[in-house]
């Protein structure tokens, strides 16, 4: 199909719906969905965004100014799951008790509010890959349009782009609990640490990477095109004092670059062992 066909076809599934619920993070999926929903339906889409402490002050921004670009009716709800010691210390399966509490935090609004439906993001993609947060939206009836009108991430992209939103090309942005090892406890000051650390090499102007926490190490991974521009003995130094100021004892650059989900490398070696 192409993109205007499956534009239709998206538009179409959403119409089906007198009201719903959009779980919105700010990322390319859930924007590109937002704003479907709230074209289709009007404020009858209520698009609401979970906060805790594992959600960067970047993708907090990000939030606030898609929302007020495209006029959504937008509602921000505090999540709990820090309060829960299943998603604090850290299991290969942590995603599900966040997702867990967002979707029943969502459809404990969908029977308030009298709404029919809750959507997330999910895409094509998703499906083959591992994903425990699949579980807990399955679990609170959760429905996701691009997969049922069969969309991948590359169609997300490229019809965010035909629309003119300025996320159709904005790396992913999973939680920041994902930068750490599985079974390392996660604390509020820990994520606020990697999140310091992120900002102070977004300010820089690097786009890709992710800063992995290992205890008092940093790992820096960086897009392959960027890594070149870190590869500044003065801009590492610079770096280098920065993150430990933030509290770091050692930093080092990860010779493989950036690849999302690398943590999961360890659930492989340990399977295959």
């Amino acid at each position: 199909m192409d993109l205007q066909v499956k534009e239709r076809a998206l538009a179409d599934f959403i119409g089906r719906f007198r009201s719903a619920i959009v779980a919105f993070s700010g990322g390319v999926d859930s924007s590109y969905l937002a704003f479907m929903a709230n074209r289709v339906l009007g404020d009858r889409a209520r698009i609401v965004t979970g906060i805790s402490p594992s959600v960067s002050q970047m993708q907090q921004n990000l939030v606030t100014e898609f929302v007020q670009q495209h006029g959504l009716n937008h509602v921000i709800v505090d999540t709990r799951e820090m309060d829960n010691p299943s998603y604090t210390t850290n299991p290969s399966n942590r995603c599900y008790f966040c997702k867990s509490e967002l979707f029943s935090y969502l459809s404990r609004l969908r029977e308030e509010w009298g709404t029919e439906v809750v959507f997330d993001g999910s895409n094509v993609d998703d499906v083959g890959d591992y994903r425990p947060g699949r579980q807990a939206a399955g679990e609170q009836s959760v429905v996701s349009p691009f997969i049922e009108v069969g969309l991948r991430k590359e169609d997300i992209r490229a019809l965010s782009r035909k629309a003119g939103l300025r996320t159709w090309d904005m790396p992913a942005m999973p939680c920041l609990s994902s930068r750490f090892p599985y079974g390392v406890e996660i604390t509020e000051e820990k994520l606020r640490q990697v999140d310091r650390a992120e900002s102070l090499l977004r300010e820089m102007g690097f786009k890709n990477f992710r800063v992995r926490h290992h205890d008092t190490l940093a790992r820096i991974e960086i897009a392959r095109e960027e890594m070149g521009d870190i590869l500044d003995i003065t801009l590492l130094e610079v770096i280098d004092k920065e993150f430990k100021a933030i509290g770091y004892h050692y930093v080092t650059l990860d010779l493989q670059g950036f690849r999302s989900g690398s943590l999961n490398e360890l659930l492989q070696l340990k399977a295959s062992s």
